[in-house]
């Protein structure tokens, strides 16, 4: 691990990326999450009561009231420890699982570790801890990682792999070798569930399968289609060859719905997060009907979450109306009949 000075670049880097995702064009150009393509196949007579559609479930042995995830987003900097905690007190309220962003900033830095021990307001849905898997090749050892699990409180960590990001961003770190080996060691020693996501750009099937034979628990594909971290990294880098490359890769990337698809089909019993440019509850209707169990929304929060806790708490409360609503469109009661539909089309 390093110094002061890399530290105070982390916590600074951390407050940027949440301005820029707020104030800047960001989506990716020229791709979309895929879930456009499909269509409920509309049911006029659903033959069931929409007072007793069913949402709810459980994740690391804690119910749920909904299959819904905030994503790792913030934390690390003193001026996002509100937003963290205004998000997680919405989840909390709503029954909503919760990621932090990347630990690693208070597992170098102990005085911004506050900003991610959110359990005083979210005591019982399932949390994640969130570190970049690139880390382990650059001094994070599976101690630093049981302490990023324990400043949280956390069920479970998540290894995030962002290498399009690193190579775009003007420090980062780009040096992906031989990272499943470490992946798998941890695994094996943290202690607690430790699943793997992408940041923006999918997960395909080869990929998902190696990481489930190291060991991990749960796969959060975050496909292309929302937020574009090449497009982040551009408007915060100052070299101008860099700048105009970002731009050649503003399409990249494995579609959400694609790689929600790809994975579910090759690994049928793997817990599948579903996230990467979910807006409302029609997109998480469609990502579990196509294999997901859970839906998760990251940027799409972020505006109402430097709002009000009222702001944060309706968006959660709507995304939630959302998708019942498109269950009582095509019939399905319960969480098990919507995976299982044969009312969602493509075209």
């Amino acid at each position: 691990m390093q110094g002061n000075q890399q530290e105070s670049v982390t916590a600074q880097r951390k407050a940027e990326h949440v301005r820029i995702c707020l104030e800047e064009q960001v989506n990716g150009v020229g791709i979309t999450t895929g879930l456009e393509q499909y269509r409920f196949v509309h049911q006029a007579l659903p033959e069931i009561d929409f007072n007793d559609i069913n949402i709810c479930t459980e994740w690391f042995g804690k119910s749920m009231a909904a299959p819904f995830l905030i994503s790792s987003m913030t934390g690390g900097s003193h001026g996002t420890g509100a937003i963290n905690r205004r998000l997680a007190a919405a989840a909390e309220a709503r029954g909503w699982a919760m990621g932090v962003g990347s630990v690693r900033a208070a597992v170098e830095d102990e005085t911004v570790a506050e900003t991610f021990r959110l359990r005083d307001v979210a005591p019982t849905i399932p949390l994640l801890a969130n570190i970049g898997a690139v880390q382990l090749n650059m001094g994070m050892s599976v101690d630093h990682c049981r302490r990023a699990v324990d400043i949280v409180e956390a069920d479970a960590l998540v290894l995030h792999l962002n290498a399009m990001q690193e190579v775009f961003q003007p420090e980062g770190d780009v040096n992906f070798s031989r990272l499943l080996p470490k992946i798998e060691a941890l695994c094996s020693q943290l202690g607690v569930p430790v699943g793997v996501k992408e940041v923006g750009w999918g997960i395909a099937a080869d990929t998902a399968c190696l990481l489930a034979e190291a060991g991990v628990s749960f796969i959060d594909v975050a496909g292309a289609g929302g937020t574009s971290w090449s497009q982040v990294e551009k408007l915060r880098s100052k070299v101008g060859v860099r700048r105009r490359a970002a731009d050649v890769f503003a399409d990249w990337g494995i579609p959400t719905a694609d790689s929600v698809i790809q994975v579910r089909d090759a690994l049928p019993g793997m817990a599948l997060i579903a996230s990467g440019g979910l807006n409302h509850g029609v997109d998480a209707a469609k990502a579990l009907a196509l294999g997901a169990n859970f839906a998760g929304y990251g940027r799409s929060l972020l505006a109402s979450a430097v709002e009000t806790d009222e702001a944060v708490y309706e968006m959660l409360e709507q995304v939630e109306l959302e998708l019942k609503i498109a269950m009582f469109g095509i019939g399905a009661a319960s969480l098990l009949e919507l995976r299982g539909t044969t009312r969602l089309a493509k075209g």
